[in-house]
């Protein structure tokens, strides 16, 4: 299914202006430890983060897409540092021949910065999420025109699955229930230094690009949070495993039929704080399981090994 234009502007509801990923010189690492203490038998593998199980409130109640909040009790549990790469996902590719739903429908989303609006680009795919009169994709940045089949059938590969909004909001919030608006602290800007890749300007007319970049950035371009997760706001919205409904309904039984849509986290290079404050860490967007755009990608998560 195609995706449709109601699901394309409610995924980013924004516009984009301007050159592809033009980057300044900034550090890829805060150079702090990650602040979890690893379980003894516990084995993290190369790009993953021990996030330690605990009880976070998820949610924000001044927020209609986010309300009402509750209390969870989130499992220890493993998260790729950093969103999954288009090198990544290009070797999921080269091991398996997939094919993306956006190839398969040859076109994906994009919003167009001639007339700030969505519109489906014919031939715009992961390769090259911009079209194919665009530039690639580069190795380092988050993989993008993925949809969530896509997300889940590179973690099927990886032997991983997605994270679901709990666990997410539960390591943005470092796994101690930080009540900071973002995962990194208090600031979009901490230090003279921007700590996400968002929209700066007026919105949606102009994006100055102060933070180096105009599209999406190398992964761990704005450094690591005290957990070592990078890009936990900005850069690109990422999938997770569940279905997109009002927290008052998430105990009651669910039946998904065509209309409904997955959830997704963390906002993306779109967002601008009064249009979309997508980065902070209870904000929530949402798509059809089919729907590929060049805002969003994903990460994945992993159960910790039964004890032997």
């Amino acid at each position: 299914m195609r995706p449709r234009a109601s699901v394309l502007a409610a995924a980013g509801a924004l516009a984009a202006a301007g050159a592809l990923a033009t980057t300044v010189s900034l550090s890829r690492s805060s150079g702090r430890a990650p602040r979890a203490r690893v379980p003894a038998g516990v084995t993290v593998p190369a790009g993953m983060v021990y996030v330690p199980g605990g009880l976070t409130r998820v949610g924000d109640d001044a927020m209609p897409g986010e309300a009402p909040a509750f209390d969870a009790q989130v499992s220890a549990f493993l998260l790729d540092r950093h969103p999954v790469t288009v090198a990544a996902f290009a070797g999921f590719v080269a091991a398996t021949g997939y094919v993306t739903e956006a190839e398969r429908l040859a076109s994906g989303g994009v919003l167009d910065p001639e007339i700030h609006a969505w519109r489906l680009v014919e031939g715009a795919t992961w390769r090259r999420p911009l079209g194919p009169d665009r530039l690639p994709a580069t190795p380092d940045h988050p993989v993008t025109q993925v949809s969530w089949n896509d997300a889940v059938a590179y973690a099927t590969w990886a032997g991983k699955r997605l994270p679901t909004e709990v666990e997410w909001e539960h390591a943005a919030r470092g796994a101690r229930n930080a009540r900071e608006p973002y995962a990194w602290g208090r600031s979009l800007v901490m230090g003279g230094r921007h700590r996400a890749n968002t929209w700066q300007g007026r919105f949606p007319v102009h994006n100055s690009g102060d933070d180096g970049f105009l599209y999406t950035s190398p992964v761990g371009s704005f450094g690591a949070t005290d957990l070592g997760l990078t890009d936990m706001g900005g850069n690109v919205w990422e999938w997770t495993q569940d279905w997109f409904r009002s927290y008052a309904e998430r105990d009651r039984p669910y039946s998904a039929d065509a209309a409904s849509e997955k959830a997704q986290r963390g906002g993306s290079f779109l967002c601008q704080p009064d249009v979309c404050h997508g980065y902070r860490v209870s904000a929530r967007s949402h798509s059809t399981p089919d729907t590929s755009l060049f805002n969003v990608g994903f990460r994945c998560a992993r159960d910790l090994a039964p004890a032997p």
